[in-house]
């Protein structure tokens, strides 16, 4: 069972989808990405591209974030979202989009919408690390001085820059990376 770590939601259940479908991020991973991200999540505007249970976006929404867009393509998955999201007294703006992320992100940054934080965490085997991160880049969809957060196999490297996002930090958690990426040339915000 996933919970929430710290905030004003400490300590409640989130359901999460059953079967192999999603691969809901570990408590220990969330503690570090957050212990990191801590100094951003205050008003911050957080973007989950690949949510599943939202646990990652509701923990962020715990932790003082103003406003939290989790999108999840799969039904199971969305649908879990949505009981959370009616389990948890959560304030903050929420707003779940059951879609591809990248169709998503490309019409997020139509809409002219920014974040500080995006968090991506698609299926381990594939190019959509690549491809997401373009994607933001291509979009604008980083608000200046955010950060990009990459979870993935620590034997699945991802490259250093992409186009002008480079990546800053890298942490490892167990079998799993934390790689953060900022738009080189911005004002950072060190992660």
């Amino acid at each position: 069972m996933t919970r929430i770590i710290a905030g004003r939601e400490k300590g409640r259940r989130l359901k999460a989808p059953a079967g192999l479908e999603t691969r809901p991020t570990g408590a220990r991973v969330r503690q570090t990405l957050f212990d990191i991200l801590a100094p951003r999540l205050p008003g911050c505007r957080f973007l989950d591209a690949f949510a599943g249970s939202g646990a990652v976006g509701l923990e962020a929404l715990s932790r003082g974030a103003a406003s939290v867009v989790l999108i999840e393509q799969g039904g199971a998955a969305a649908a879990a979202i949505r009981e959370n999201l009616e389990a948890l007294a959560v304030a903050g703006d929420v707003q779940v989009f059951r879609q591809d992320a990248r169709v998503a992100l490309p019409a997020l940054a139509e809409q002219g919408r920014r974040f500080d934080v995006i968090f991506l965490d698609p299926p381990y085997a594939g190019d959509l690390y690549e491809r997401s991160l373009q994607a933001i880049v291509t979009s604008g969809l980083l608000a200046p001085g955010g950060v990009a957060v990459a979870q993935h196999f620590h034997k699945r490297p991802l490259p250093e820059r992409i186009g002008s996002l480079v990546r800053v930090r890298s942490v490892r958690v167990g079998d799993h990376l934390l790689s953060f990426f900022e738009e080189e040339g911005k004002e950072s915000g060190s992660p």
